[in-house]
């Protein structure tokens, strides 16, 4: 391939003399055989991460070329700098907070002790970086990683990546952990991204009778339960922080499962269902789903509900959720779930195929107890979908951290410094839903007319209409 060069094995020969000096001052115990290189401009850093301990042994060393200020990991694992000069401190991160990025603070002083630290400010000054190149050295483990950190250890307690279900049993635990428990822990920044209301919602709801009696259905935040005050409005979802937030704007909410609506059969005029019917992982979950919404419904009543569609590029026009889409973007998602596979992460291992496969003429469908029995895939946001059944990230932004049981706090070692805490990411299960599959599942229903269906933004749509 053109422009790609073959490297030899091994390290470069350049490299010797530097690892026998590190060996020979006691820098390391084991010669490295790994070698990572980056290149660093004035003010650019590494995002905080943490590593995979288990594919290397404990022993790091950098080096730092081309700029004035070199950072290597001694065996106390204190960080420390050594200027050009010779002399060595410990690098104090509290300085990082109030000194400018494109700045080291160094040891102005020539004659402390190496490896001491002043404690007299004025013998430290500023050093403006330059553009650095990084040299990490690693040796790579060969056994198992046998650490006393089993319970976070990445090879010794691999989570199992989530399997897509053989009953009912194991389809309402997936939706437990995968929508129930998340929707709980990211309700308050969920609520912050929910305020604007679909346009061809609000025109079915400005369509009913005045004095109408309407359920929503998975009403999240409330968003559409003051719009239209002529209407009489009920909201039920299955998060109590998101009802909770539909009790602080006054509006008339239940904690209530979608499957089981404690509200009188035949006693609404109208259901609304907005990117719910999705987080069900059966098809018989998605046609109960239905079957209960339309239960509520006097006859004559009218349903309408939107599920996340499979095409996000319809009749070549892209989707709202892919307008942000750049090529450079679904590469790198495409490489990062590649590498991801290989090296066995907790989400990614393996992928689930399709639960109908989109490529079918338009109106067949599985049958509803088809399951498919393998893992599934963490989708790359703001890109197109591979597969139906899909783990969605849901980035907490900072602010909205909070303990929950899918994070765990480590505390730091005595005397060691923690990296800023990454901002959690939690998955979502969603069965996005290929053209016609929605059409197809409400003509199941006893009673009920498939008044219309429309594609809306990423969305397929459908209005229901109780015989």
């Amino acid at each position: 391939m053109e422009g790609v060069v073959n490297l030899e094995p091994g390290l470069p020969d350049f490299c010797t003399p530097i690892l026998a000096k590190c060996l020979k001052m006691e820098y390391i115990n084991q010669k490295p055989d790994q070698l990572t290189i980056n290149q660093y401009e004035p003010g650019q850093g590494i995002p905080p991460h943490i590593d995979t301990h288990s594919a290397f042994e404990d022993e790091i060393i950098s080096l730092s070329l081309g700029a004035e200020v070199i950072f290597f990991k001694k065996k106390s694992f204190k960080y420390f700098s050594c200027n050009k000069k010779g002399s060595e401190i410990m690098t104090c991160v509290l300085f990082q907070s109030i000194t400018p990025k494109k700045f080291d603070v160094v040891q102005a002083s020539e004659g402390e002790n190496v490896g001491s630290i002043t404690a007299d400010i004025r013998k430290l000054t500023l050093n403006k970086r330059g553009k650095r190149i990084s040299f990490t050295f690693r040796k790579i483990k060969r056994s198992p990683c046998c650490c006393s950190f089993a319970s976070v250890c990445d090879s010794q307690h691999k989570e199992r990546a989530p399997l897509f279900h053989n009953s009912d049993k194991d389809a309402s635990v997936l939706e437990q952990k995968y929508v129930h428990e998340v929707y709980e822990d990211i309700a308050r920044h969920f609520s912050n991204t929910r305020h604007s209301p679909w346009p061809q919602v609000m025109e079915f709801l400005k369509g009913l009778p005045c004095g109408a009696i309407v359920a929503d259905v998975g009403c999240g935040n409330g968003k559409y339960l003051g719009l239209c005050k002529e209407l009489y409005m009920l909201g039920c979802d299955r998060s109590k922080t998101l009802v909770d937030i539909c009790g602080e704007k006054e509006f008339q909410a239940l904690v209530c499962d979608a499957l089981t609506v404690p509200i009188r059969s035949g006693s609404c005029d109208a259901c609304i269902s907005i990117a719910v019917i999705h987080h069900f992982s059966t098809a018989e979950r998605r046609l109960a789903v239905l079957c209960e919404l339309t239960r509520l419904l006097r006859p004559g009543g009218k349903a309408l509900v939107y599920v996340w569609a499979m095409e996000q590029e319809y009749k070549e026009q892209k989707s709202k959720y892919l307008k942000g889409e750049k090529v450079s973007d679904k590469r790198l998602g495409k490489a990062v779930s590649g590498m991801l596979n290989k090296t066995g992460s907790t989400e990614c291992q393996g992928l689930a195929q399709p639960s109908k496969d989109c490529n079918e003429p338009k109106g067949t469908s599985n049958s509803p107890s088809q399951v498919v029995p393998a893992s599934l895939p963490v989708h790359t946001n703001r890109t197109s979908f591979e597969t139906q059944d899909v783990l969605v990230p849901w980035h907490l932004k900072d602010g909205m951290k909070k303990k929950t049981r899918h994070t765990e706090l480590c505390q730091p070692l005595d005397g060691a410094i923690s990296a800023p805490e990454p901002n959690p990411v939690f998955h979502r299960y969603y069965h996005v839903f290929c053209e016609g599959e929605l059409e197809q599942l409400c003509k199941q229903l006893d009673c009920i007319k498939v008044e219309g269906s429309y594609y809306d933004q990423g969305n397929w749509c459908v209005v229901l209409e109780k015989q």
